[in-house]
């Protein structure tokens, strides 16, 4: 449907894969194994500007089986969390910035050995976007190609991917020095020259609050230190921000308006 441009925008998904070493092609499986295999899946979609984006997943529902809710729940901040430390943020007139880590998932380390399976178009590209690497892994079977891999990190569809890097967040997080609140586990604080510090998550989206904008920057500077790889931290400074489908909007001083007329 989207010929070339859809295709360069599945190798600019899947660049991230092989940039973040997500996955480790593999040649010898065992029937078993190729009968465990996730499925890896690409979807294509036209944002409004025109512009095609792809986005891939595994599909986890063979995990559905051996894998129990505690194993793969994860938390995320509560709405009412959100609101709080907004108005806090107004009152106490908090240096805002909010902050998207690209490929989250990716960030963490798998815990378990888990394969997945590229099959058709996708193993192709996949050739083409690391000949050396892949294209010697490629397979045919009932005349597709096919090209089985092992996961390093986690990737989004499998069960566990979400608590991983929440697990993984939060350690970095306490390295840092920051405590989690003990009302919402995506909630972190840590009192900095004096002031608290506020960060919560909603998976890779991140608001970071404290009075003084060079603490701020600072923390995003960590962070892109540790988590950019392909492409860098989205961020947005100043005193209005698009959050979890809302805009919030502190241009007031002591105040905060919350609105979301793009969902109504």
């Amino acid at each position: 449907m989207f010929g070339e441009e859809g295709a360069q925008a599945i190798l600019k998904e899947m660049k991230q894969l092989d940039v973040r070493d997500v996955m480790q092609p593999v040649m010898e499986l065992t029937k078993e194994q190729k009968r465990k295999a996730l499925e890896h899946l690409m979807f294509l979609k036209q944002k409004r500007c025109g512009r095609i984006k792809g986005r891939g997943c595994a599909d986890g529902r063979k995990q559905r089986t051996c894998k129990g809710k505690n194993e793969t729940s994860s938390p995320t901040v509560t709405t009412e969390s959100l609101f709080l430390s907004c108005v806090i943020d107004a009152m106490e007139g908090r240096d805002v910035a909010t902050v998207d880590i690209p490929g989250a998932f990716m960030q963490a380390e798998t815990d378990e050995v888990i394969h997945v399976r590229l099959s058709g178009p996708l193993a192709v590209l996949m050739g083409r976007l690391d000949p050396k690497k892949h294209q010697q892994h490629i397979q045919h079977e009932k005349g597709k190609p096919v090209l089985h891999a092992k996961l390093n990190k986690a990737l989004c569809g499998t069960l566990q991917a979400a608590q991983l890097f929440w697990q993984d967040l939060t350690s970095v997080l306490a390295g840092w020095g920051f405590e989690l609140n003990g009302c919402d586990r995506c909630v972190a604080n840590k009192v900095i020259n004096g002031k608290q510090c506020t960060i919560l998550w909603h998976v890779g989206d991140l608001k970071i609050s404290h009075v003084d904008p060079g603490v701020v920057t600072e923390l995003i500077d960590k962070l892109e230190e540790r988590c950019r790889k392909e492409a860098p931290l989205t961020r947005n400074r100043g005193t209005i921000h698009d959050c979890l489908g809302m805009t919030i909007n502190c241009s007031v001083k002591g105040k905060v308006v919350f609105r979301m007329d793009d969902c109504v």
